[in-house]
């Protein structure tokens, strides 16, 4: 038995020392599951032509002001100069914090933004879309079925997104490659 627990602490000491896989595997996963989901859930927002990305569509108000819009008949004219620079801002940080934080560069800020944006995307989902009334997208802890929009699946991404706030890129990254020599 005193064989068996050394070795396990052995191990288990060897992967303690491991500090860059941690925020290695939390990008490569971030990449391999978020990535495109953001990508291409900001193409959506863009406007027409080579300019789209400074004239949202009206899809992007729909998606971010859904009951706004629907007040105001969906006419994005009714709209006020804070608006459109939310709708404008939303839609480059769904391309820009995602690169960011796959590039490895202002990890923990990019971490830290994509956190806030999680936040008002479920807050838009539970309140601008109604999903209190779908148990389906709230989600419930501790309930036996892993998958709830809001309590399950977002908090895993936000989980995710509070190791590269915490641990940074790890060694395969910008931030590594431009931070000062020891």
């Amino acid at each position: 038995m005193t064989a068996l627990l050394t070795r396990y602490h052995s191990l288990t000491a060897s992967l303690a020392r491991a500090d860059w896989l941690l925020p290695t595997l939390a990008r490569l996963l971030f990449a391999a599951i978020l990535l495109m989901y953001f990508w291409v859930s900001g193409l959506t927002k863009l406007g027409n032509g080579a300019f789209g990305i400074f004239s949202p569509s009206t899809g992007a108000y729909v998606q971010i002001f859904p009951r706004m819009m629907e007040s105001v008949g969906y006419d994005t004219e009714q709209f006020n100069i804070f608006y459109k620079l939310f709708v404008l801002a939303g839609t480059w940080a769904e391309f820009i914090l995602p690169a960011l934080i796959v590039l490895g560069l202002f990890t923990r800020l990019a971490a830290l933004g994509m956190i806030g944006f999680v936040a008002l995307q479920s807050l838009t989902d539970l309140y601008g879309h109604g999903g209190w009334n779908d148990p389906k997208v709230l989600g419930a802890w501790f309930d036996r079925f892993p998958d709830g929009v809001i309590m399950d699946q977002r908090a895993l991404w936000v989980f995710l997104l509070l190791v590269l706030v915490m641990k940074g890129a790890g060694p395969l990254s910008f931030d590594r490659a431009l931070a000062p020599r020891a």
